[in-house]
């Protein structure tokens, strides 16, 4: 088969590999029918994260069951379904309080950019629908694998109420996914921090009422000036740098939240900074499989739309194209097509 390996920081390839095998009787394999570039995958591509041997890449993914082991018996082949970047027996206590992510048994995908992918746990991490979904519904169901369900879980550790008002730092996948959740969420106004046109009309259309262009201490002020002096209900931390994280602590008001997915470099929190600004946090890698029924109905039924964050569509021998068109901010998410 053909998959995606990164050598060094930009250099992504893509080779011949051999098709995976069932490992365990909890194992799926899949024929990947879309897979993307992550903006975490980013963090290797530029250096900022060590690449070490050349390695696979890829952590979202949908696609139809090829194969299963012994021991699953949610998904059967032919079917079509969507999963995690981290996988789960959805039994244990963890699963069990629906922190999946936190799975006693998990496994961090990393191989979905490729034509065939091995799902460990396959028996508490795929979803299957009820029929194949439609080509337009693809790139949407392919969101929820991650940045659907990692916005969603941003909103919801960030405690956004029906009439609050949230805050989304980042205008990347997952931000402009954030802002989709706390709408769902009903929070009444919706204030994207975002400094790129084509994402500030996509952060509207998602539902978006204010738009904030500037950063660090003026993005802050003006933060505080469209809330009342304040701050915000709740903030969504969504892209995982030192700055964006100082911005959603300072945006929010006492006794407000922040939820941070962003993956942490070079992030340091003051102690006594958080302990007087008597603002809650709460992050880490979304529980997407607690979410993943919910949002799939959601896109089935037309509610959301958040495939289109996917403003770049590839064949995924031109996945290097992904990485440096998305590297380059001339797309959002690159959407790849084996």
């Amino acid at each position: 088969m053909r998959a995606t390996v990164i050598h060094a920081p930009g250099d992504i390839r893509v080779e011949d590999a051999p098709e995976p095998k069932i490992v365990n009787p909890t194992d799926a394999i899949i024929r990947t029918v879309a897979t993307c570039v992550c903006g975490s995958d980013l963090w290797p591509y530029r250096g900022l994260e060590p690449v070490g041997d050349p390695h696979p890449m890829g952590h979202e993914y949908v696609g139809i069951v090829e194969e299963v082991g012994s021991e699953v018996g949610n998904v059967k082949p032919g079917q079509f379904v969507v999963g995690s970047f981290a996988t789960s027996d959805n039994t244990c206590a963890n699963c069990q309080k629906g922190w999946q992510s936190s799975c006693l048994n998990r496994e961090f995908m990393g191989t979905c950019q490729a034509e065939y992918v091995r799902i460990p746990n396959a028996h508490g991490t795929l979803v299957a629908t009820a029929e194949h979904p439609s080509g337009d519904l693809v790139p949407s169901l392919l969101a929820v694998s991650d940045v659907m369900g990692t916005g969603w879980y941003a909103a919801l550790a960030a405690e956004v109420k029906p009439g609050s008002t949230a805050v989304v730092v980042g205008d990347g996948a997952v931000g402009l996914c954030g802002v989709i959740a706390a709408k769902e969420l009903g929070a009444e106004r919706i204030i994207a921090m975002s400094r790129h046109e084509s994402r500030q009309k996509l952060a509207l259309e998602f539902g978006a009422t204010d738009i904030v262009s500037e950063r660090g201490e003026e993005g802050i002020a003006r933060i505080k000036v469209l809330t009342g002096g304040i701050g915000a209900d709740s903030v969504l931390e969504c892209v995982g740098t030192s700055q964006s994280m100082s911005q959603a602590l300072h945006s929010a008001r006492p006794g407000g939240n922040v939820g941070f997915v962003g993956v942490p470099h070079g992030v340091a929190v003051d102690g006594q900074e958080l302990f007087f600004s008597q603002v809650g946090l709460r992050g880490g890698p979304a529980p997407v499989r607690r979410y993943l029924p919910n949002l799939i109905d959601r896109v089935l039924s037309g509610h959301i739309n958040p495939g289109k964050v996917f403003d770049l569509t590839l064949p995924l021998e031109q996945v290097a194209e992904g990485y440096k068109a998305m590297d380059e901010r001339r797309a959002i998410k690159a959407l790849l097509t084996p």
